[in-house]
């Protein structure tokens, strides 16, 4: 691929990402182009387009479900400033269910009540599932067939991850239970 071609390239792909309101897939990406780059070269623009972008206020990251531009972490308190929402907090049960579905996935209902060692309500699993961060991918071949839960690409883009292998330490993972959370669930 020429120099000019190359270029080209680069330059639709940060237009369409950084117009994009969601992640991109490769194959998406792709369907920019009246003939597709292969995909080794288009790995390769994205992370030409991603060392380009180093050190500047936004960042061009690989997620589950794509690639996308976002801010950098350190500029949050900057941007808070311009909407001060505050994002929803979720109740110890709702943190405790979701992390163990995410580290033990798939899992049950009862595999998590036993877990926990207390009944999980069915709206903290509604909750999860309307946020788009679990979903059924089976069920178990026991008796009265258990939905099997587990996490969903959404998730992992949620909290920035490309997969589950990102996830930290399970024994970090106190720390980012807050004990006054407030119910939602």
């Amino acid at each position: 691929m020429s120099d000019i071609d190359r270029r080209h390239l680069k330059t639709v792909l940060e237009a369409a990402l950084l117009t994009s309101q969601e992640p991109l897939s490769v194959a998406q990406l792709k369907q920019l182009f009246g003939v597709p780059p292969e995909g080794g070269e288009l790995i390769s623009v994205l992370e030409e387009l991603q060392r380009d972008w180093d050190g500047r206020g936004v960042e061009l990251v690989r997620l589950a479900n794509g690639w996308r531009f976002r801010a950098r972490l350190d500029m949050q308190p900057y941007l808070e400033r311009l909407k001060p929402e505050k994002p929803p907090r979720y109740s110890r049960a709702v943190m405790e269910t979701l992390a163990i579905i995410a580290y033990k996935q798939p899992v049950t209902r009862g595999d998590i009540e036993e877990i926990r060692g207390v009944t999980v309500s069915s709206a903290i699993i509604q909750t999860l599932k309307e946020r788009g961060w679990i979903d059924v991918v089976g069920h178990r071949e026991v008796p009265g067939r258990p939905e099997l839960l587990a996490t969903t690409k959404d998730f992992l883009a949620d909290l920035g991850l490309a997969s589950l292998k990102d996830l930290p330490p399970l024994a970090e993972l106190g720390t980012l239970v807050l004990p006054d959370a407030q119910e939602t669930a």
